[in-house]
């Protein structure tokens, strides 16, 4: 093993770790409209990732970061030919960002539909994010048109295929379900016994979909590795299911998050040594021509050995800190809020 395919694990376990900690706050975030019926039961919500969502999106800048240097190929021909469904993702999470800080701000406009417009962003930028990142990863499995030079030379629409459509629903419902999970862990009384009763159900439209794109992911680029993992992770969505039906809320979480990590570790199993396949096999780019160089490798190396063990452990002290439940209790609530809470 050499120094590309070092990377090449690397930047499958920044995407693992991205879309495992992300992927409950989008949830979160996508059932804002369905758990939050009053003001107060939505700040309970935004409470409860509102201590950890940047420090999550962090992996994906490290995992963007890490791309472009330790395979610069990759990373221009992913960014110009998947231009603008990832410029569509980019608008999302800065709209969320927003979002996340002006719903709360004083404005001319009536407060709750200030609130109001400003929580339908956080909720288009939970969806989009979710839907877009499973589109792109579908597509970069299934292979896309590239020529001699590593060109993208495909429009948008070739990215609308049926597995990809399917890869962007299944990433949607799996991480509806892994932040529905998450809230029945983070919150207490009403809140708490909703998000149970919901998570069992989206859990169970999580299997259904799964299922076929699994297939599909492995009739397409599987091994035997990748379908041991394929495994795991259906293993682990339904395990989620019985356990969140148990009130075994930690333990849930762990399913769902470990499905997710099984998922992305069997889609990077079965894509590798290739990092962009190519619908003509001769075109496409694998870890050895889209690599930068031995030194550059190297020095990218010393770098992560000494300041990721500080990033995690700082992350981990984060969700340690605040690690105890939330519910409407700890919400102040002005006299607006206290008559939404009552209806």
């Amino acid at each position: 093993m050499n120094l590309a395919d070092v990377w090449f694990i690397l930047i499958a376990v920044l995407w693992t770790g991205y879309f495992f900690l992300e992927g409950f706050d989008f949830g979160v975030g996508m059932l804002l409209p369905i758990l939050g019926r009053t003001e107060v039961r939505r700040r309970v919500l935004i409470n409860s990732i509102g201590p950890v969502w940047d420090g999550n999106e962090v992996w994906l800048l490290t995992a963007g970061g890490a791309t472009f240097a330790a395979f610069p190929l990759w990373y221009a021909t992913l960014f110009s030919g998947f231009y603008l469904p990832l410029l569509l993702i980019l608008v999302a999470l800065i709209v969320r960002v927003v979002a996340f800080d002006y719903r709360g701000k004083e404005s001319k406009l009536d407060g709750k539909t200030w609130r109001s417009r400003w929580d339908m962003c956080l909720i288009f930028g939970s969806y989009a994010p979710s839907l877009l990142w499973g589109v792109a990863f579908a597509n970069i499995l299934r292979g896309v048109k590239l020529n001699a030079e590593h060109d993208y030379v495909g429009s948008v629409f070739d990215l609308l295929n049926p597995y990809a459509l399917l890869g962007g629903v299944v990433f949607v419902v799996v991480f509806m379900f892994h932040g529905a999970v998450y809230t029945a862990l983070k919150t207490d009384g009403d809140i708490r016994v909703d998000a149970t009763s919901l998570a069992v159900k989206v859990g169970l439209v999580a299997a259904v979909v799964a299922v076929p794109f699994l297939l599909w992911t492995q009739s397409l680029r599987g091994n035997s590795m990748s379908a041991v993992l394929f495994v795991v992770a259906a293993l682990g969505v339904v395990a989620a299911i019985i356990l969140i039906r148990e009130h075994r809320d930690g333990w849930a979480f762990i399913c769902t998050g470990a499905a997710i990590a099984a998922v992305v570790a069997g889609m990077f199993w079965g894509l590798y040594p290739d990092v962009m396949p190519a619908l003509d096999p001769a075109n496409s780019l694998n870890v050895t021509n889209a690599s930068s160089s031995h030194y550059t490798l190297t020095v990218m190396t010393w770098v992560a050995a000494i300041f990721t063990p500080v990033v995690v452990g700082y992350q981990a002290w984060t969700y340690w800190v605040f690690r105890k439940r939330i519910g409407v209790q700890h919400i102040p609530m002005s006299p607006e809020h206290e008559s939404a809470h009552t209806h």
